[in-house]
């Protein structure tokens, strides 16, 4: 197999113009080196290609037959890097993002509404779980990214935090009286307790963090669902620990209330995460920085 790509456009280009001249003309050549690089690739196929006449050049039955598979060939080739093009322009491609549903309805969507918008050939595709069900799926390149509630602590995944996040808790109206005065963690974990399921990240945290400060505690509801620790809030099954900037509405609202401690819950974030050494796409790239913004630029890759 011939390695050098060149003599074959060289050749493509002459069979098509059946003039030396022209050729050069086209490929900004001399006549001269186009003419030494259709004997050379004679050469190495020990085959000719051409007549030579006084009134020009002509394809031999040879020629003919290896001018239609390098014409086929150099056009595949041609198709390929347009393809290639697009992958870098954004117009096609593929997106795959691991996400936890809370997260996904609370801070993605706009995200994803943006991007959709500016690039509608991008196939996107949510696969959706908890953290450590995310970090599963990196690892396994079922996902490209993927966003979580902080922190994570994982040797393999890259993490951008994104934005500033605040776990509080919340009541409803029965439990107004309580909040007359700032609440110690004593008098917080002697009420009923909402939290969700503790493979959630957001639990681990506040378990962990009032762990670290000496108490501990049982929840009286544990929930697989968000939407429902805030809901069984609000008809006073007890003080729920969500996310402020998740609640916003219900508090805005008032169907629940926020209950003051006299120490805050330390505040944490949500990242975007990713497998670290791998190459990421174009698509991938873009997608990270329209969450994290030039922090991307700090990454190798």
């Amino acid at each position: 197999m011939i390695g050098n790509l060149d003599l074959y456009r060289i050749f493509n280009i002459v069979s098509q113009k059946n003039s030396f001249s022209q050729a050069a003309q086209e490929l900004y050549m001399t006549q001269s080196a186009v003419s030494q690089a259709v004997m050379r690739l004679e050469k190495e196929l020990e085959i000719q290609l051409f007549y030579r006449t006084s009134k020009g050049i002509i394809l031999t039955s040879e020629g003919k037959l290896l001018q239609e598979y390098v014409q086929s060939a150099l056009g595949m080739i041609q198709v390929g890097e347009e393809k290639l093009l697009d992958f870098k322009n954004l117009k096609t491609g593929r997106l795959r993002i691991g996400v936890g549903d809370t997260i996904s309805r609370y801070y993605l969507l706009p995200y994803l509404e943006a991007f959709h918008e500016k690039y509608p050939g991008i196939k996107l595709t949510i696969l959706n779980g908890t953290t450590p069900e995310i970090m599963s799926f990196l690892k396994s390149g079922k996902v490209d990214v993927g966003l979580c509630s902080l922190p994570i602590e994982e040797e393999a995944i890259e993490v951008l935090p994104c934005q500033e996040i605040q776990d509080i808790f919340v009541c409803g109206e029965k439990f107004l009286p309580l909040l007359s005065n700032p609440l110690s963690y004593e008098t917080l974990l002697a009420q009923p307790l909402i939290f969700l399921e503790n493979k959630s990240n957001s639990r681990r945290f506040v378990e962990n963090y009032l762990a670290e400060q000496g108490h501990t505690f049982t929840p009286d509801f544990e929930l697989g669902s968000y939407d429902l620790v805030l809901d069984f809030a609000k008809i006073n099954l007890g003080l729920a620990c969500v996310i402020k900037e998740f609640s916003t509405h219900y508090l805005e609202s008032r169907e629940v209330f926020e209950v003051p401690l006299v120490q805050a819950l330390p505040k944490r974030s949500i990242g975007i995460c990713y497998l670290k050494n791998v190459s990421l796409s174009q698509a991938v790239k873009m997608f990270i920085r329209s969450i994290a913004g030039e922090q991307l630029n700090t990454v190798s890759h």
